[in-house]
């Protein structure tokens, strides 16, 4: 015999679920995780369902219950929304169940209607009052009197029909009902875990840049920076409001076969060579680069950006440069070729003779707890998250292990998956435990492709968190090449306010657009190889800086608890391609942004929007009242919408939705 012949009511389809339960469901602390199944019985009688949610440790004091309501036009489709309190392992079940106060309270409607009298009705009545005695056993003493007093109704011969019946169909004992229900051949589905991280896993903006290029400049040369030197910036960031600071590799750096300046085969003696490129005499992935400090001074560089609201993301990148110890310790960890030779990194027609790729099959056991050493002695100084470059080039058994092996004892570190790579692989280093995700944002230009993507990924929240990074030190897309500032104002809209966590690299707030050749996505003079100083004063003396703009929109991220979210992206019609429009609510308050954005960075765009009303918790027929989050102007809104975006002036409305008539509004 297959299957669960336990199932005595039908309960299929229950979502969200990764992987037929092979993984983990993911939330956050906080938010609301809506639960859909279907559930079903034979016959006619009333079946209800609920959610059984179960926190670490499976302590009863933390047990949620929660009932399910029909929703859609399926009949059977039902839906309920659970809200874990704290992090880690919970779980969630749905229990389907024999309703018979439903079918009581329809049967008895029936029959009434159809004109029976108490003397046929005899066995229903007192079929009810045997149930409301049956809840007022174990109800609290509060309810007990009304329940008992209706019970008592359904007996007494003396009364009308309708006032037997009154009192057990009130409102009032509906509701009490509702609560202490009779449940009978209860039936659970699969028990589904639910991984639960702190709300930073889902929301909060990152800031990259490099501590090595914030050394003075002597005599028309950069010096190399250190992390004292680098900390001076951190005001700035935060004053941007932003939450994460993204720092690439802060290891020594080897010399053998070490680039040049844009990415050049040939390094010069003053040339600094890649952070990725890890590795040399003075260590490995547990050591801190000589001339940015040492492990006291980065420590006082993550207080420091702790004081500013702010937390360190550190680069995790596990490969190795010919100079690493671990080639000489562990030769085995790596790719010997016929010759004898180490095998280096290649991707052709590219060749990175400076880097060794790692062999993850020859001694797993002696690897896999080195890899786990150097995690926790970052996470010792302070580090709780980790961007891992390129993982889809590492095997996905290792980086389970890993991640649910890290989040043990520390469930609250996190790791994004640097991995621009095929779809499949995107999602499943997503199941199998990494907490967000680089996307194909950046090269998601057209309305169509941002809707689509958009509603994949809304798809996939119960999983997938995306990361939309506008630019990164390897990704500067043709659109920032040539669409002039208000295209550096549109992608930022765009990433800020459709993905709940968004990041932009250094530079990106002063327009920089310069590639390396056309038809390339690598900055010219690039930072991965060079240091890369920049003049902050004299952009923000110039008014040459989009550091107010990003703040901005960094400060309505926080103030909206909608912009917060994935699950409620929503898209919005416009009979103009170069127009988008979406939203986002949140179910826990009254909060709703609409955001129309310009997509051509050239001329004034002029289209009409059709809103989705209920989308936005209103009727079709509703005016309401927007107040624009950038300009602070207010407009009268409706189903249409006539819309006008200039560019240079401003490429986007961010507008709150005050679904109270009472706001202040002026015609638009």
């Amino acid at each position: 015999m297959t299957g669960r012949p336990d199932l005595r009511l039908g309960i299929s389809d229950v979502a969200p679920v990764v992987s037929c339960g092979s993984f983990s469901t993911r939330a956050v602390v906080g938010e609301h995780l809506p639960i859909t199944a279907t559930v079903f019985r034979e016959g006619h009688d009333a079946v209800a369902a609920d959610v059984v949610l179960t926190p670490p440790g499976g302590d009863p004091a933390g047990r949620q219950v929660v009932r399910m309501v029909r929703f859609g036009p399926e009949p059977d489709r039902w839906t309920a929304t659970v809200v874990p309190s704290s992090e880690g392992l919970w779980t969630y079940q749905v229990e389907a169940w024999d309703d018979p106060l439903g079918t009581w309270h329809h049967d008895i409607e029936v029959k009434v209607e159809a004109g029976q009298g108490p003397e046929e009705l005899a066995n229903d009545l007192e079929s009810g009052a045997r149930l409301l005695d049956e809840v007022a056993a174990t109800a609290p003493a509060e309810h007990r009197e009304a329940l008992t007093a209706a019970a008592t109704a359904l007996r007494d011969r003396s009364l009308e029909l309708t006032a037997r019946i009154a009192p057990a169909l009130s409102p009032s004992l509906q509701r009490v009902l509702h609560d202490h229900p009779v449940r009978r051949l209860v039936t659970g589905s699969q028990v589904v875990e639910l991984w639960v991280d702190r709300p930073r896993a889902l929301y909060g903006s990152w800031y990259e840049f490099f501590p090595r290029s914030e050394g003075p400049v002597v005599g028309g040369t950069p010096t190399h920076g250190t992390f004292a030197q680098a900390a001076e910036r951190l005001p700035a960031i935060a004053e941007m409001a932003f939450d994460v600071v993204y720092l690439p590799p802060i290891h020594p750096i080897g010399h053998t076969n070490r680039k040049g300046k844009n990415n050049t085969l040939v390094a010069h003696a003053d040339d600094v060579g890649s952070p990725w490129a890890i590795g040399s005499e003075e260590g490995g992935h547990d050591a801190v680069h000589p001339q940015l400090g040492t492990l006291e001074d980065f420590e006082a560089f993550v207080a420091r950006t702790r004081e500013l609201g702010m937390e360190v993301a550190l680069d995790l990148a596990l490969q190795a440069t010919p100079d690493h110890p671990w080639v000489r310790e562990h030769p085995e960890w790596f790719t010997t070729k016929p010759d004898g030779t180490i095998a280096y990194a290649e991707n052709p027609p590219k060749k990175y003779q400076d880097i060794y790729p790692i062999n993850f099959d020859n001694d797993p056991e002696g690897l896999y707890a080195e890899v786990l050493r150097v995690v926790r002695h970052w996470t010792a100084a302070g580090v709780r998250i980790f961007r891992v470059d390129n993982p889809h080039t590492k095997p996905l058994n290792f980086w389970h292990w890993l991640i649910w092996e890290v989040k043990k004892t520390d469930p609250d570190v996190l790791f994004l998956a640097e991995a621009f790579t095929r779809p499949a692989m995107m999602h499943q280093l997503a199941r199998i435990g990494f907490t967000q995700s680089y996307t194909y944002f950046t090269w998601r230009t057209e309305r169509w492709e941002l809707e689509e993507y958009g509603r994949e990924l809304a798809a996939n929240a119960h999983y997938m968190r995306p990361n939309f990074f506008v630019n990164t030190p390897d990704i500067l897309h043709e659109t920032l090449q040539i669409g002039g500032p208000p295209m550096f104002k549109i992608r930022a809209v765009l990433a800020a306010l459709m993905s709940p966590t968004w990041g932009v690299y250094s530079g990106y707030e002063l327009f920089e657009h310069v590639g390396l050749r056309p038809g390339s996505e690598e900055y010219l003079d690039t930072e991965k190889f060079q240091l890369r100083p920049r003049d902050w004063a004299a952009a923000e003396a110039s008014g040459r800086t989009l550091a107010p703009y990003l703040r901005r929109l960094n400060e309505i991220r926080r103030a909206h608890p909608a912009l917060q979210q994935l699950r409620t992206l929503r898209f919005h019609p416009t009979d103009n391609e170069n127009l988008l429009c979406f939203s986002k609510t949140d179910p826990a308050s009254d909060d709703a942004v609409l955001v129309v954005v310009s997509l051509n960075s050239t001329y004034t765009q002029i289209g009409t929007t059709s809103l989705d009303m209920p989308a936005l918790g209103l009727d079709w027929s509703d005016r309401f009242a927007v107040t624009d989050e950038i300009t602070g102007a207010h407009y009268d809104w409706g189903q249409s919408n006539y819309v006008e975006l200039d560019p240079y002036r401003e490429p986007a409305h961010v507008f709150t939705v005050h679904r109270s008539r009472h706001s202040p509004v002026q015609p638009g």
